[in-house]
C-alpha cells in the first residue's frame, strides 16, 4: 500500500506542477516577461512546489531529516543530472550575467545553509526567517529585472484563457499539496520497513520524484532551443529550494542537521564550482561537460547508497 501511495503521490506532484507551470507561464507570457526571467521565477517556483510541499509536510510531521535531504538532494540532481542531460541533448549557452549573478546566489544559498549547520546544527525559526527575507530580496530583484527588460518572450507555453489559468494554478497547487502528503508518509514508512534512514530516502527516491518536474520542464525547453529557460529553471529552483523551501520549513518547525547533511551540502558546493568552471571557459555547457556532470552525479549516488 505504501508503494502505491508513493507512486500516486509522485503522479500528483508531477501533474500538479505541470498544470501550475502552464497556468503561471501563460500569465507571464501575457505580461511579456523574458524567458530567462520566467525560468528563474515563475517556472522555478512551479517546479520547486513539490520540494516545498514535501519539506513543509515533513517539518509538520517531524520528519526533519527528510526536509533537508530532499532539498539538498534535489539541488544536486537539478544541477548535475538535469543540466547534464540537457547539455548532452543540446549545447547550452550560458549568459555571463547568469554566471556572475544568479549562479553565485545559488552557491551562496548553499554556503549559508552549511554555515547554519556548522554553527548550530539547526535551521530554527530565526534561520528560517533569515532565509525567507533573502528569498524576498531575490524575488524582488527578479521582478525589477523583468520590469526593466520587458519584451516579447518566445516560450513553449501557449497563452491560456484567464479562467483556465486560474483553474490550472489552483488545481495544480491542490494536487501538489496532497501528493506531498502521500510521498512523505509512504517514503517514511518504506524507510522504516527496510531499516533505511530518512536521509538516504530523501537524497534518492524523494529527491528524484520531486525533481521530475524540473527534469521534464528543462528537457522540453532544451529540445525546443529554450536554453535560457532550461538553465534558468534549474538555477532558480536551486535558489528556491534553499531560501524558500527550507526557510518556510524552518520557520514552521526547527530542522536539525546530521553529519551526513553537512557532507551533502559540501558536495553540492564542490559540484557547483565544477559546473561554474566548465561553463565559464566558453560561456556554454557542451556535450562532454554534460557527460562529466551525469557521471559525477551517478558516482555520488553510489557513494550515498553505500555509506
Amino acid at each position: 500500500m505504501n508503494y502505491l501511495l508513493l507512486v500516486v503521490g509522485f503522479v500528483l506532484l508531477i501533474k500538479g506542477a505541470d498544470f501550475f507551470v502552464d497556468g503561471s507561464s501563460s500569465v507571464a507570457k501575457r505580461l511579456k516577461v523574458p524567458s530567462l526571467i520566467i525560468g528563474l521565477t515563475i517556472v522555478a517556483m512551479g517546479t520547486s512546489a513539490p520540494e516545498c510541499a514535501v519539506s513543509i509536510s515533513a517539518a509538520l510531521a517531524g520528519s526533519n531529516e527528510l526536509a533537508i535531504s530532499n532539498a539538498v538532494g534535489s539541488n544536486i540532481m537539478n544541477l548535475m543530472f538535469i543540466c547534464g542531460v540537457c547539455a548532452l541533448m543540446c549545447p547550452m549557452n550560458v549568459q555571463k550575467s547568469s554566471l556572475l549573478q544568479e549562479y553565485p546566489i545559488s552557491v551562496g544559498a548553499a554556503a549559508l545553509l552549511m554555515v547554519f549547520g556548522l554553527t548550530g546544527m539547526i535551521v530554527g525559526r530565526l534561520e528560517g526567517i533569515i532565509l525567507l527575507l533573502l528569498f524576498a530580496a531575490f524575488l524582488t530583484w527578479m521582478v525589477m529585472s523583468a520590469l526593466k527588460s520587458r519584451q516579447e518572450a518566445e516560450e513553449e507555453y501557449k497563452v491560456l484563457p484567464v479562467w483556465k489559468c486560474i483553474l490550472f494554478i489552483v488545481g495544480g497547487m491542490a494536487a501538489i499539496v496532497f501528493g506531498a502528503d502521500f510521498v512523505v508518509d509512504s517514503a517514511s514508512a518504506i524507510a522504516a520497513s527496510f531499516g533505511l534512514s530518512e536521509n538516504l530516502i530523501g537524497l534518492t527516491i524523494v529527491a528524484f520524484g520531486t525533481s521530475l518536474p524540473e527534469l521534464v520542464t528543462s528537457v522540453v525547453a532544451a529540445r525546443k532551443g529554450e536554453v535560457d529557460m532550461a538553465l534558468g529553471n534549474v538555477v532558480g529552483s536551486n535558489i528556491f529550494n534553499i531560501l524558500l523551501v527550507l526557510g518556510i520549513a524552518g520557520a514552521i518547525s526547527p530542522i536539525s542537521f546530521i553529519g551526513e547533511n553537512i557532507i551533502d551540502i559540501a558536495a553540492l558546493i564542490v559540484m557547483s564550482a565544477l559546473v561554474w568552471i566548465m561553463a565559464w571557459k566558453n560561456k556554454k555547457l557542451v556535450r562532454w561537460n554534460g557527460a562529466v556532470m551525469v557521471v559525477v552525479y551517478l558516482g555520488y549516488m553510489v557513494y550515498v547508497c553505500m555509506r
